[in-house]
């Protein structure tokens, strides 16, 4: 009887000639993606990423003399924009938290026109209130002090910052009981509030580029 064909392997896997397909390794390489592609996708549908509404094209800088917080949370995520392209970011996740002099600034480029800047300001005497607050941004410097912080938390297991304040599972994370940020700078998609009260609130629109800083 003629011995039966071997079906473990694909036509030419036996072939190792120059522009021929290694399948086996074909595969390992395209199973990982596959599987980050698809595990994004269900993240996606299941509202696990980042903010919860298409961002803008835009960036958009912010600064505050001071940043006081209770339940402090960070961790990795991605946002998504209206072409349904993600965007990694730094997710920053406080329960409570007040700012001083605060100051947001975004520049739109539009032909002819050139640089337009839209600058927000609040916070110079009574400070900035916000609760739930979620900051998506891609940089964050300033001086900081934590208390009773854990650092290489797993995200999914995230439990001192908003309830919502988790992230996908094996990510890293890190939280605190309280932050204090002076000079804070950061630059960010999106933000998120449950309730933001800004005292002495100033809005303001300006040919040219003026930014936080």
């Amino acid at each position: 009887m003629a011995e039966s064909p071997n079906l473990s392997e694909p036509p030419g896997e036996g072939d190792r000639g120059e522009g021929r397909v290694r399948w086996r390794r074909f595969a390992l390489l395209t199973v990982p993606a596959v599987a980050v592609t698809a595990g994004l996708g269900i993240a996606l549908a299941q509202g696990a990423l980042a903010a919860s509404f298409a961002v803008s094209g835009q960036q958009f800088k912010v600064s505050a003399k001071s940043l006081e917080g209770e339940g402090f949370a960070q961790y990795g995520s991605v946002d998504v924009n209206a072409r349904e392209e993600l965007i990694p970011v730094a997710v920053t996740a406080i329960k409570e938290a007040k700012l001083h002099s605060l100051c947001q600034s975004v520049v739109t480029t539009l032909p002819v026109i050139g640089d337009i800047s839209l600058n927000l300001t609040a916070g110079q005497k009574d400070p900035v209130e916000a609760s739930n607050l979620f900051v998506d941004a891609t940089q964050l410097s300033g001086d900081a002090v934590f208390s009773n912080i854990e650092i290489g938390r797993d995200a999914s297991t995230l439990d001192k910052g908003p309830a919502e304040a988790v992230g996908l599972q094996d990510l890293f994370a890190q939280q605190a009981d309280t932050v204090t940020i002076a000079n804070l700078q950061q630059t960010a998609w999106a933000t998120n509030a449950g309730t933001f009260k800004l005292s002495g609130l100033s809005m303001n629109i300006s040919k040219g580029k003026k930014e936080c800083f």
